[in-house]
């Protein structure tokens, strides 16, 4: 079993940026595909970015393409979230997950992730 613990969150300006972070214990964090989801407040949790097992692939929601980058660092059993060009729209509870173990390709739903953080609050003011 994995456990994650995300960091980084704050109160950000419109156009500024922030990297979250994502620390896993409990396993090596090399045998999870992984991925960002965020929820706003009345909104369901939905779908920001993930990255496979080694890093070399990674997929963008569309909402978040060209501003917010997936990255982790096996070594060091971390995974980021590089958010720049930051909207008040980004306003969310951001959440770190792990996909079960074996998972070779991206996972981009929520409902095939097994182990979740307790989140991070971004708020972006405008």
């Amino acid at each position: 079993q994995v456990q994650l613990v995300e960091s980084g969150g704050g109160l950000v300006q419109a156009g500024g940026s922030r990297r979250l972070s994502c620390q896993a214990s409990g396993r090596t964090l090399s045998s999870y595909a992984m991925g960002w989801f965020r929820q706003a407040p009345g909104k369901e949790r939905d779908f920001v970015a993930a990255i496979t097992r080694g890093g070399g692939s990674t997929h963008h929601a569309d909402s978040v393409k060209g501003r917010f980058t997936i990255s982790r660092d096996n070594a060091k059993n971390l995974m980021y979230l590089q958010m720049n060009s930051l909207k008040p729209e980004d306003t969310a509870v951001y959440y770190c997950a792990a996909a079960p173990r074996g998972y070779t390709t991206l996972v981009l739903t929520s409902e095939t992730y097994e182990y979740w953080g307790q989140g991070t609050q971004v708020t972006v003011s405008s």
